[in-house]
């Protein structure tokens, strides 16, 4: 085989790597929640919509405050440390990158919907 395609195998193999270590750093550091577990809690938490303002004005979990993973690393101090995070985007990708994003600056309870806005049921608030 030619150099490149060693140099293709082994890109493809730490990207994958990478992946599989990322998927399960995100599962060790926030709890993914069922939409009935994060509706019970969701109340006496920081719910944070982690996407960009034009989808949380399109609709948005009602009590959700925006701040959106691009501007999480300027923002991540209008979360308290002291109180549960409940972080959700629109699949759960972002939510994973914000959860990582926070436990590097202490954050230790972190908690994630689980099928992301996308699947939520439950009351949804419009920007008009």
């Amino acid at each position: 085989m030619s150099t490149t395609t060693w140099l293709l195998i082994i890109l493809a193999v730490a990207l994958i790597g990478y992946s599989v270590f990322t998927f399960f750093y995100q599962r060790k550091i926030m709890k993914q929640l069922t939409e009935e577990e994060f509706r019970a809690g969701y109340r006496k938490a920081q719910l944070i919509d982690v996407r960009e303002p034009n989808e949380f004005e399109a609709g948005h979990i009602l009590g959700a405050r925006n701040i959106p993973l691009s501007q999480l690393r300027q923002r991540y101090k209008e979360i308290r440390q002291d109180q549960p995070v409940y972080l959700y985007c629109q699949n759960t990708v972002r939510s994973g990158r914000a959860a990582q994003m926070l436990r590097k600056k202490g954050y230790t309870n972190l908690n994630c919907l689980k099928s992301g806005f996308k699947g939520w049921t439950g009351k949804i608030k419009k920007k008009n």
